[in-house]
């Protein structure tokens, strides 16, 4: 396949960016998005020209380093994949392809395609562990956990952190990140002697960061390459609610409606 690459060209924070028309030539069906960028690159530096700059690192779809927004589309909108996992056989020969990074006032572009979202870092340092003395392992595996409750967790941990629920939100919301971290520990014992706080905590932090509120309009569900629930925005809600009742008031409060 022979494609058209639209692709955002931004040196730094401070450049005001623009789009470059790039044309990659004999694409193979079976690479990956990534891949062709691959490609596409090495042409760039054999003829002394910039590389188009990106982020990756498993490409096997769990580190949520990829943040690319594809034709509009964070990942390219097809269900549950990853950019790095998106092939090129769901594009046609002689197609336009448009490619952004993710925009939001708390995720700054650094270079190109890549965003500074170490936002989300200082929201999980805010609050995203637990800090309890839990035992060794056998103790930990001592603990009765039902299968519904385990299994909750473990859908609220698939959140791999790389921001497409950000990028595809009207309002910049970090909620749905947010509440997979807050849920998938306050739903465990080990994480109940902390739950007030983390949820106060990373909500906090999350304002502070300069997300937007969250309005529930399904967009971040739609695009998560994990498929977290917004079901799990309605529990961190119900957290954080509880958590200011009980507790003293942070300075802010969570989205939702």
């Amino acid at each position: 396949m022979n494609l058209t690459l639209k692709v955002w060209r931004q040196k730094g924070k401070t450049d005001a960016g623009h789009f470059e028309t790039y044309q990659a030539r004999e694409v193979i069906p079976d690479m990956s998005f990534l891949e062709m960028l691959d490609v596409v690159n090495e042409e760039l530096i054999a003829k002394n020209e910039p590389p188009i700059a990106f982020d990756s690192d498993c490409r096997e779809g769990i580190c949520g380093t990829c943040s690319l927004v594809i034709n509009g589309i964070p990942h390219g909108g097809h269900k549950g994949t990853t950019a790095c996992q998106l092939h090129m056989r769901h594009f046609h020969d002689g197609q336009t392809i448009t490619v952004e990074p993710w925009r939001a006032k708390a995720f700054p572009i650094l270079h190109d395609l890549i965003a500074d979202r170490t936002a989300f870092e200082r929201i999980i340092q805010a609050g995203g562990f637990i800090s309890v003395n839990t035992g060794g392992t056998p103790d930990a595996n001592a603990l009765p956990v039902s299968k519904e409750i385990a299994d909750q967790s473990m859908d609220a941990a698939a959140c791999i952190g790389c921001g497409a629920c950000v990028a595809s939100c009207k309002n910049a919301s970090a909620m749905l990140f947010v509440a997979a971290k807050v849920s998938h520990l306050n739903l465990l014992p080990q994480g109940q002697a902390e739950k007030d706080r983390r949820a106060r905590n990373m909500v906090a932090q999350m304002d502070a960061e300069g997300f937007g509120a969250c309005t529930v309009t399904g967009s971040c569900e739609a695009v998560c390459p994990k498929e977290v629930s917004l079901n799990f925005i309605a529990k961190l809600n119900r957290d954080y609610a509880v958590a200011i009742l009980k507790g003293e008031p942070s300075k802010s409060k969570a989205g939702g409606g």
